[in-house]
């Protein structure tokens, strides 16, 4: 039996643009995809937490940082649906796409700091990257929600 996409719910999601002093974004190469697909940090939100907890939570998970300050967040919820290929296999199958909020923060650590096996191994690389390079790295399906992000933060961003 088929279920039709727009039947599911999104899942909420939190999404983290950590930049370093130049206005560099971190960008992670997925550990779990071939080809190599980018992206920024990003993750679920607990029943329990609020999604400004969710993303520094996310954050310190995928990449060991928890030396950054919250800066700006976006000021409504971006949502990205799932390509056919993906539907009923990504996220459990319970969904049809993501619901996100995203946060800017700045990285006050050193780049030493980064660590991807702090937690889960979400990440097997990870670069600073310029917004441009950002938008011509991540997959395709997720790249709309990416450009208005960058459009949002634009002010703090490396081109």
């Amino acid at each position: 039996m088929t279920v039709d996409p727009s039947t599911l719910p999104y899942r909420r999601n939190v999404g983290i643009v950590l930049i370093n002093s130049d206005g560099g974004i971190f960008i992670g190469r997925r550990a779990d995809m071939r080809p190599a697909a980018w992206q920024m940090p990003q993750g679920g939100i607990d029943e329990d937490e609020s999604p400004r907890e969710a993303a520094l939570r996310e954050l310190a998970e995928e990449t060991g940082v928890t030396d950054c300050e919250i800066i700006a967040e976006t000021p409504d919820w971006l949502t990205y649906d799932l390509p056919a290929e993906l539907m009923g296999k990504a996220l459990k199958g319970k969904y049809r796409g993501q619901k996100q909020k995203w946060y800017l923060a700045r990285f006050t650590g050193e780049d030493a700091d980064i660590d991807l096996a702090a937690d889960n191994v979400e990440f097997d690389a990870w670069r600073w990257a310029g917004s441009d390079d950002v938008l011509e790295l991540i997959v395709d399906f997720k790249r709309p929600v990416y450009q208005v992000i960058m459009e949002q933060f634009a002010e703090y961003l490396k081109r």
